[in-house]
């Protein structure tokens, strides 16, 4: 059972296709019903019983450490990484970087992935093997916005057997919260093609090797804010309907 107390947000991307919303801002301080991204990804992981966090920066790295300064999040604790080669480099690079600061389980985040808390918490809460990592996944792949957009995965009972964007047989999305043993990071490492690799580089090779399980989300809500037309949509969603904090069924595996 993980316990774990820790988590890594990925928040070094310059958001590119958010451009239009974001200005100057780095993607994880663009505003969401006036909070910052990164502020809803973080409550979101407190709420759900996270107390530390690695945070990788990147683009406008001093912007995001001095509004998190500012911002005085009461009783938790925040190491900041940089990772020098955002702009060229995969986001798998961005989780290596910071691997020399984490040697316990984890819960895994992008700092664009808004989800219920309640979600967060039921992944945190499942068993965990020495070698794994689990992913919370969404089998309500027609509600989704922007499919086209979506990682997609393959699953066979509880185990993804394969990842990426452009799967052309798959059963499920990945939301973006993955709860892992530091294992992950020799999987990208062994991913590495000059220098290179993203984050489902090493899954799918996790996958190949029978420890990358699936964690289903039931009903509950989450969106990758990746461009402006996400952004509205998942805005006024929440003006709408403010999102439950509902518990995913347990156990809940795929």
């Amino acid at each position: 059972m993980s316990n774990t107390k820790l988590a890594l947000i990925l928040a070094a991307g310059n958001g590119s296709r958010l451009a239009a919303c974001s200005g100057e801002l780095p993607k994880p301080l663009v505003p969401l019903n006036g909070k910052p991204l990164l502020e809803h990804v973080m409550t979101g992981a407190c709420a759900a019983g996270i107390e530390r966090f690695v945070i990788v920066l990147g683009y406008h790295g001093h912007m995001i450490r001095e509004w998190c300064e500012n911002r005085r999040f009461g009783g938790i604790d925040v190491a900041w990484v940089e990772n020098p080669d955002y702009r060229k480099k995969n986001n798998g690079v961005s989780v290596l970087c910071a691997k020399d600061l984490i040697h316990e389980p984890f819960l895994l985040l992008m700092a664009d992935h808004i989800f219920e808390p309640a979600t967060a918490g039921a992944l945190l809460r499942q068993p965990l093997g020495e070698n794994e990592v689990i992913l919370g996944v969404d089998r309500k792949i027609q509600s989704v916005f922007d499919l086209d957009d979506a990682t997609k995965v393959r699953l066979e009972g509880d185990r993804i057997v394969d990842i990426g964007k452009n799967l052309k047989r798959y059963n499920a999305l990945d939301t973006g919260m993955f709860l892992c043993q530091p294992v992950l990071f020799q999987w990208l490492e062994s991913a590495m093609i000059d220098g290179n690799c993203s984050l489902s580089d090493g899954l799918r090779i996790m996958g190949q090797n029978r420890t990358f399980k699936g964690f289903d989300i039931g009903g509950a809500c989450w969106q990758d804010v990746d461009t402006p037309a996400a952004l509205d949509y998942v805005q006024n969603s929440l003006s709408v309907r403010p999102w439950p904090m509902r518990q995913a069924a347990e156990p809940a595996y795929a």
